[in-house]
């Protein structure tokens, strides 16, 4: 025997079990058991609720009561319970009243504390639930002086109680409490009288707040808004076990805390994110900001709008977050006592003001916090901001990185300087030629000594004279496919016979010469090859391997410029001078080295020491030319050097909007327009939650199709990817190019109506393969329909109940047709046949097929009533009525069967779309939520066997298929 605290006692007992007794009220309150261990030791923790005990297996740490006080936030106010009171206490001024006692002296506490607090502020009350007596609650009305006065010891007052399994204020006098026995939730006054009773939807075990006149109500897997008032549902979200609801300051959002989940939605259940914790979630509070600020066991954390999250503080102990103003958290800690943490809210902060596009509040938290770490700068740059994360690295490398994924050309030459590695100027080079910018990317291939790659680039570039001092360098290097490339570049026909001259191939320079009109060059190698001279075909050549002049040489290209960001130019000077001084420095030096070195760093490779020695040999050859003297003109008339600022000025790329997939998703809830913007996760969603559909495969074409359909494909260059056009849907000439509209889809009702038509047709004819592979296609297409009005709403609901008709009818032939060995069963469905909803052609032909399959099998009463049922129709064609008179007057003298069939036409029914049997009236069954088919119960969680596509009984909200439906 161990005595845990006063009036409680934990025993050992010889069944192998710990018990936990009530001293004063001698009952046992709790009970563990382990069937093949002996527990043998107790230990209680020194300073925490816990108890520790030792079996042969291991060792189970308990609690004895729950720690976590009840308590309400109402403005500057809260109210909690410590201790068997009820105590207030105020966030501005930090004073902390005892209002009221709350139970009795002498009883026990243990699993008797209240659970839940919900405060009315108008009429100053309060409702404590705990799980006494499997649930009640009790009703306490204050006084407006008992939370004035700072030293009371507290008043005693008897409460009006209730049974229920939680209470909660719905109204200023007004509060809800549930009824788990019956699923109702009862409305009663603060005179503990019943108003109204409101049967709940959905059972639900507990019910919250959720604004006046309505309550948020939990079941297993969902929460759900009931309004009171019309009794009806606002919103519903399939979640987790959800143990607390947070509500914004604002009721606009809602946080829904589980024990390791938070789902954060909208006032109407809107899912907004999900965030998932591998340790308990204890609490939670709304910040001014729209920020969650949680705690876990061990962490104070945040998470943004949009998901993202972080840690804000780590804990010694758990607490339970009360309030948040601006960096200061309040808390009660597990001892009941008020704590005010004050927290660095800088992180999150600035988190969300570039999630809100606040550019100025960031640019100001840059200027003015030491905002630093990698995990700002990954953050920074998984959202999309580079030249953000750039103001904070100082790591050269990462710097390199970020440059580059910003286009910030500049800094990324001077970091690649800095580091000087052959790969950092491959990488420089390659988005510098994106860029266009050609003097940079000419500097990183002489720093990479890419020889190959320059010359390609002058090429390109029309640079000739630098191509021909290519030609030098690869002749000094004694390259011959690089003096053979440069030439041939070039278009120099005799310098190409020179390098096949001296490397042996006469032959091809006898052959070069010839064709391009050297013909001096050509008798001297044909004398050469003397016998051997190859024969060159007479005539004129067709084409020479000639490159045409350059157009321009020289400069940059202007086809992409990187447009300064948001931030550019936002912060100090002194830094963004320093990134230009360090670029034209950059741009000297490109000048300067091509003219710097001698001959004899050839060994090194070094580019600019060649083309050096090139351009003095070609001094040395030139003539005196125009002796001009150089002017000494005033500063005034020197020319302005170009600076960055004034070349970015030149043209400026617009920032890429925004994608119209990406408009499509964000603006509808059509399974339809999501398809078409190519997004087929979302679109299954949504079908999946609409109307239940979970085999996707017949729909895979479809899909294919109208994202194909719903844009238009134009081809460029030959060399450039395939441009996609986004059709949309009402376009005219007249519309505004800032709008965007709904896709334009492929699948139109219109076109369905013809389909209709068709299988009617085949069903007439008798082609039930054909009419019933019509049909499926129509119930595979209409949940990809989209239609303007409501009136077309309903014309598509309608033609689904047709058509699905007509596959469950058409199913139950083709199955008739293929038994052979069952008459019985043969006859049935042909029954079945004529209880579908057909038009009355194809009814009058499945009633006369019943009749003869029936008469032939000697069942003459229920061929009779086919019979009749016939000619009720007023068949026109004669063969049909004379054929039901016939049948009929047979039949009239002997009304027997021969054989027992499961079909009473007396009785009404369905017929269940798997096993083709009858549901007769009364009867239990379950439909598809699509094509609601009816099925036995047994059917439950199978594919349906009508549409083939979603699941019989599951849980939809229903066809979707109009904006109209929506607004």
């Amino acid at each position: 025997m161990f005595h845990a605290k006063q009036d409680i006692i934990v025993s050992n007992s010889e069944d192998k079990s710990i018990r936990v007794w009530d001293a004063t009220k001698r009952t046992g309150i709790q009970t563990f058991r382990r069937e093949h261990d002996r527990f043998w030791i107790l230990a209680t923790h020194p300073e925490m609720n816990l108890l520790a005990a030792g079996h042969d297996s291991g060792m189970i740490v308990f609690k004895l009561e729950r720690e976590r006080p009840a308590f309400a936030v109402s403005g500057d106010s809260l109210f909690y319970t410590k201790d068997r009171f009820l105590r207030f206490y105020e966030f501005s001024t930090q004073r902390e009243t005892q209002v009221l006692t709350i139970r009795r002296p002498g009883s026990s506490t243990l699993n008797q504390c209240p659970k839940t607090l919900s405060y009315s502020p108008s009429e100053n009350a309060i409702l404590l639930c705990s799980d006494v007596d499997g649930g009640s609650y009790e009703l306490y009305c204050i006084s407006k002086d008992s939370t004035k006065d700072s030293f009371g010891r507290g008043d005693m007052q008897d409460p009006k109680k209730g049974v229920g399994g939680s209470a909660v204020f719905v109204a200023r006098n007004r509060f809800a409490v549930l009824d788990k026995g019956s699923n109702q939730v009862s409305v009663k006054n603060l005179k503990n009288e019943l108003v109204k009773k409101s049967a709940l939807p959905t059972a639900a075990d507990a019910i919250f707040y959720a604004g006046t006149g309505n309550l948020l109500c939990r079941s297993e897997d969902r929460v759900f808004i009931f309004d009171l008032q019309q009794r009806i549902v606002l919103g519903d979200l399939q979640t987790p076990f959800i143990k607390y609801v947070v509500w914004s300051n604002d009721m606009e959002n809602v946080a829904l805390l589980s024990k390791h989940a938070i789902v954060i939605a909208s006032k109407k259940l809107v899912h907004q994110c999900t965030l998932h914790e591998t340790i308990r979630v204890k609490s939670g509070a709304w910040d001014d900001n729209g920020i969650f600020i949680y705690t876990t066991l061990n962490h104070i954390k945040y998470c943004l709008p949009n998901g993202d999250s972080g840690i804000i503080k780590t804990l010694d102990v758990p607490i339970y977050i009360t309030k948040v103003i601006g960096n200061t958290i309040f808390c009660l800690g597990r001892d009941g006592k008020n704590k005010a943490i004050t927290v660095d809210a800088t992180e999150y902060i600035f988190k969300l003001s570039l999630l809100k596009k606040k550019y100025d509040q960031v640019m100001n938290m840059i200027r003015n916090s030491q905002l630093c770490g990698q995990a700002v700068i990954a953050y920074l740059q998984q959202k999309g901001f580079p030249e953000v994360a750039l103001h904070f690295v100082k790591d050269e490398r990462i710097r390199f990185n970020l440059a580059l994924e910003s286009g910030n050309i500049q800094i990324a030459v001077a970091s690649a300087t800095a580091i000087d590695e052959k790969d950092h100027w491959y990488r420089l080079g390659v988005e510098a030629l994106r860029q266009g910018n050609s003097g940079i990317v000419e500097y990183a291939y002489q720093r990479t000594k890419n020889f190959e790659r320059l010359s390609f680039l002058y090429l390109i570039t029309g640079n000739v004279d630098k191509l021909s001092k290519m030609l030098k360098i690869a002749e000094v290097k004694n390259d011959v496919m690089g003096q053979f490339h440069n030439a041939l570049y070039m278009g120099d026909i005799r310098e190409r016979v020179k390098i096949l001259e001296n490397v042996g191939h006469l032959s091809l320079a006898y052959v070069t010469a010839s064709v391009h009109g050297l013909h001096d060059v050509a008798e001297r190698l044909s004398a050469e090859l003397g016998d051997n001279v190859p024969s060159v075909p007479k005539g004129k050549v067709q084409s020479l391997l000639i490159p045409p002049s350059p157009v321009s040489c020289g400069g940059d290209w202007p086809l992409l410029r990187v447009m300064r960001g948001i931030f550019d130019g936002g912060f100090n000077n002194t830094e963004r001078d320093a990134d230009d001084e360090e670029y034209e420095a950059a741009d000297g030096d490109w000048g300067e080295e091509l003219d710097m070195v001698d001959v004899d760093a050839l060994q090194n490779g070094d580019v600019s020491a060649i083309l050096d020695e090139v351009e003095v040999a070609e001094e040395d050859d030139e003539e005196g030319g125009w002796d001009l003297e150089d002017l000494e003109l005033p500063p005034e008339a020197d020319t302005p050097k170009a600076s960055v600022s004034s070349r970015s000025s030149v043209f400026v790329a617009p920032t890429p909007g925004m994608a119209v997939s990406q408009i499509w998703i964000q603006r509808s809830s059509l399974a339809a327009d999501h398809v078409a913007a190519g997004n087929f996760d979302t679109a299954m969603r949504l079908l999946n939650r609409q109307l239940g559909i979970r085999n996707f495969v017949p729909l895979k074409s479809m899909f294919l199709d109208l994202h194909t359909g719903s844009h238009s494909y134009l081809r460029a260059f030959s060399s450039a990817p395939v441009v996609a056009i986004a059709v949309e849907r009402g376009w005219t000439e007249s519309s505004s190019p800032n709008v965007r509209g709904p896709p334009a889809l492929p699948f139109k009702l219109s076109q369905l109506d013809e389909k209709l038509k068709a299988g009617y047709k085949s069903t007439t004819a008798g082609k039930f393969s054909d009419a019933l592979r019509t049909f499926i296609n129509i119930l595979h297409t209409i949940p990809l329909i989209v239609v303007e009005s409501r009136r077309e709403v309903d014309d598509v609901k309608e033609l689904i109940v047709i058509v699905k008709e007509y596959v469950l009818g058409l199913r139950m032939e083709l199955k008739r047709r293929e038994i052979k060995d069952s008459p019985a069963r043969q006859q049935e469905l042909a029954a079945y046949f004529t209880h579908c909803n057909l038009q009355v052609p194809h009814l009058r032909l499945a009633l006369l097929n019943a009749m003869t399959v029936c008469y032939k099998a000697k069942n003459l009463s229920t061929a009779a009533n086919f019979a009749r049922r016939l000619l009720e129709t007023n068949p026109t064609v004669e063969n049909q009525a004379k054929t039901a008179r016939q049948v009929l007057a047979a039949a009239e003298r002997n009304m027997t069967d021969a054989l027992q069939l499961n079909y009473d036409f007396r009785n009404p029914f369905v017929i269940c779309g798997a096993t083709y049997v009858p549901i007769y009236r009364g009867q239990k069954d379950i439909s598809c939520p699509y094509c609601t088919s009816r099925f036995v119960p047994t059917q439950e969680g199978q594919l349906c066997a009508v549409c083939e596509l979603s699941v019989v009984g599951a849980d939809a909200s229903g066809l979707l298929c109009s904006p109209s439906q929506i607004r």
